[in-house]
């Protein structure tokens, strides 16, 4: 097998692409011969170590891939070599191949793409339980959705709109707020060359959003709460602006509003048949094309650094995918 090989965590740079022997899968555990994978924020800070997870050294980076079981450890039930499933494994994508446990993998359905279902499970699952299970969002509610243009943002607004309410989607350029409104948002905000609070102000007539998703952080936080709906939900997602905003907490008690964190992976681990359940009900919303992933582009593996350099200037909309051979 090939694999993009890590052996010290101080960036792009290190990676080396590098032939490996084949894995064999252990006890409770599937081989998947990988078809695509892609890229996630917490990818790049994995090989920056900077993320709050650190896997031991050397490592295969790569949280999300799609492929076919090739091979099957002793005690697995429910797959065969042949099976198409797709995983958010944490690390081994960028490869060729993974041995992964079998409890991390998701059945694909006849019809899911590859390059679809390697950007699905993360971007979708957490949108998802932010939005439906955290926030508990009802139809006729106002969304904004921060970092719209994203592959969490773009995930964001379909499954906004899926439930029925008004989305507000706020990115950085005139371009990503084009494709925004053609994924369904019903108003855009460019906050690089407007105001937000300004914007929302006039977007929502005074009243603010009801849910605010947040996976940027940094100086748009204080700004979006300020403008949150009386009893509005303001959801913590991530920090991809790279600062990690103190809000004042005057202001949760002035709107009577809740600061609500959103951690997908600790709620798959906690309540996995919850999560099943939710990703289940999502490919049957796929299946019917009620959501369907953005992707900026697909690539051969070969051009992992050339992804990770697209990412880190911020010129991706939606996710960008990773081919093998």
């Amino acid at each position: 097998m090939k694999a993009w090989l890590c052996e010290n965590p101080v960036g792009v740079a290190a990676l080396q692409w590098k032939e490996l022997p084949l894995p064999e899968p252990a006890a409770g555990q599937i081989r998947v011969a990988i078809k695509a994978a892609s890229l996630n924020f917490p990818d790049l800070l994995i090989i920056e170590n900077k993320y709050q997870m650190k896997p031991p050294l050397p490592f295969v980076p790569g949280t999300e891939f799609a492929g076919v079981v090739d091979a099957v450890g002793e005690g697995v039930k429910g797959f065969k070599p042949g099976d198409a499933v797709a995983a958010f494994a944490g690390t081994g994508g960028f490869a060729t191949h993974a041995c992964i446990p079998a409890a991390l993998a998701m059945p694909l359905p006849d019809g899911f793409a590859f390059e679809d279902a390697a950007a699905f499970i993360c971007t979708y699952a957490t949108s998802h339980h932010a939005l439906m299970d955290r926030a508990a969002l009802q139809a006729g509610e106002t969304v904004l959705v921060l970092g719209a243009a994203g592959g969490v943002g773009t995930a964001a607004i379909q499954i906004a709109k899926a439930a029925g309410a008004k989305v507000i989607a706020a990115a950085s350029s005139d371009e990503k707020c084009q494709r925004c409104l053609e994924l369904g948002a019903d108003a855009a905000i460019n906050y690089a060359s407007s105001k937000l609070r300004d914007e929302l102000k006039v977007l929502t007539e005074g009243r603010g959003p009801d849910v605010i998703y947040d996976p940027v952080g940094g100086d748009l936080a204080e700004q979006a709460f300020r403008s949150i709906a009386w009893r509005g939900r303001y959801l913590v997602v991530g920090f991809a602006q790279g600062q990690i905003p103190a809000l004042p907490l005057n202001l949760a008690l002035l709107k009577g509003a809740s600061l609500v964190g959103v951690f997908w992976g600790e709620f798959a681990k906690r309540e996995p048949r919850r999560n099943a359940a939710m990703l289940g009900e999502l490919a049957g919303w796929y299946a019917r094309g009620v959501i369907k992933p953005v992707l900026d582009r697909v690539l051969p593996m070969e051009e992992l650094p050339a992804a990770f350099e697209r990412m880190a200037t911020r010129q991706v909309v939606g996710k960008l995918v990773l081919r093998t051979a």
